[in-house]
């Protein structure tokens, strides 16, 4: 007996010990993806042997987000035949290497969540760091602020930690959807803590001058307000968040009269702000290639290789779906779209139940959406925050799977012709992690 008194204090121990190295281990790597300066980036670097590691120490993979990962491969297997058409593989290899390195990560943050979905938190809050400090490098390097912060900018637009603005700006829109709802449901008190970071990541999304950004955030913004209204049946809340977004509206307007009083600033917001730009609509401008892609897609079903089509118009696809059609071939493109077709659809059904990790799959959900729309005008293939926002909604779709499947009556459990249905093991996980 009192050798079994021993071991359990040690066994307990150990197993916390473990459980502290797995959430910072996870903090760290999605730290890292606010800063692809560079590739392989660390994040890429970082994550692969994270991946790795977890994988040897038993990585679990759901039967309900098997479908993630099937369909992911399924597309980047359409890749690989697609470079079957290329006379030149060039960095073919490498890109579809990045790709399904990329596919692998959204299966690992759905195979981490929905066993350990209290690392839903942890990851939303390790954005929010990330996010913060990626914002205030691009709007230094926006304001010139100290010697060699134009590294930060490009076409001077701010990029943070980024190579390009476009992407920069749409990395933000997750971490200032999800301060927002804290905004919208969280006690006043709390208002001032998560103003400030709501308004050094929304001046991050504005000085990018990405069209994309500045549209994905507002619809994502509109589509929490709206899903918080429907999911509550209290007219105290809903007139909450009514007055919480007349007053987040207001303050983000007024910001924007002050920023715009800044030198250069309205200039740029002038340019920038139209819908089309001169390289959307000439002779082969984007628009244009758009009707180009599409028919080659039609003469070409393997695809004719990634990386290609810039080779030769001049300028890549900047469309998602032309994206795959040329990359990945038909095989990739219905690969895709059922995966986002799936995605959506199996996220709507859940989006608004009353679930711990509700909050999170909500905010993951717009921003989702929005990526994807955004992806109608530009490539958002190896966006790293795009598989992220995967992963995020397939662990709550695994998850809401799981705690369905407990809570379904047991015949066992029967007590005097009463059946006895525990609490999903789910929701228990959640709470103690």
């Amino acid at each position: 007996m009192s050798a079994i008194s021993h071991e359990l204090p040690q066994a307990a121990v150990n197993a916390k010990l473990i459980a502290l190295i797995s959430s910072a281990a996870v903090f760290v790597g999605i730290f890292l993806s606010g800063f692809v300066i560079s590739e392989p980036a660390p994040y890429e670097l970082y994550m692969a042997g994270l991946i790795a590691i977890w994988g040897l120490f038993g990585l679990r993979l759901s039967r309900a987000a098997m479908p993630l990962l099937v369909l992911l491969v399924t597309m980047n297997i359409g890749g690989m035949m697609a470079m079957t058409q290329m006379a030149d593989l060039a960095n073919t290899p490498l890109y579809l290497s990045v790709s399904l390195f990329l596919a692998f990560t959204a299966v690992f943050f759905a195979s981490v969540t929905a066993v350990q979905p209290g690392l839903y938190r942890l990851i939303f809050f390790a954005y929010v760091v990330s996010a913060v400090i990626t914002s205030l490098l691009g709007i230094a390097g926006y304001f010139h602020a100290f010697p060699g912060a134009e590294m930060f900018t490009k076409y001077d637009r701010a990029a943070g930690a980024f190579q390009d603005p476009n992407v920069f700006g749409p990395f933000l829109v997750l971490p200032g959807i999800y301060l927002l709802y804290l905004l919208l449901t969280g006690p006043v008190t709390r208002m001032p803590l998560l103003a400030v970071p709501l308004l050094i990541i929304t001046a991050g999304i504005f000085f990018s001058f990405s069209r994309g950004a500045w549209g994905m955030f507002a619809v994502s913004a509109v589509l929490l307000t709206g899903c918080l209204f429907l999911q509550s049946a209290s007219g105290m809340f809903r007139l909450r968040v009514v007055v919480m977004t007349i007053a987040a509206l207001s303050l983000l307007v007024v910001a924007m009269i002050v920023i715009l009083q800044l030198p250069g600033v309205s200039e740029m917001f002038s340019n920038r702000a139209h819908l089309e730009q001169s390289y959307d609509t000439a002779r082969l401008g984007r628009f244009a290639r758009y009707a180009i892609g599409f028919q080659m897609a039609l003469e070409h079903p393997f695809g004719i290789g990634p990386l290609v089509f810039g080779t030769i118009f001049g300028e890549d696809t900047h469309d998602i779906w032309l994206k795959m059609l040329m990359d990945y071939g038909w095989l990739g493109f219905v690969s895709f779209l059922t995966l986002v077709a799936w995605t959506i659809a199996a996220g709507f059904r859940i989006v608004l139940r009353d679930r711990p990790w509700q909050p999170y799959l909500l905010c993951a959900y717009v921003a989702f959406i929005g990526n994807i729309g955004l992806g109608t005008f530009i490539d958002i293939d190896h966006w790293r925050h795009v598989y992220l926002l995967l992963g995020l909604i397939w662990g709550a779709i695994a998850l809401e799977y799981r705690h369905q499947r407990l809570l379904r009556p047991d015949p066992v459990q029967a007590q005097g012709g009463r059946r006895v249905v525990e609490r999903g093991a789910s929701v228990k996980d959640f709470e103690r992690s």
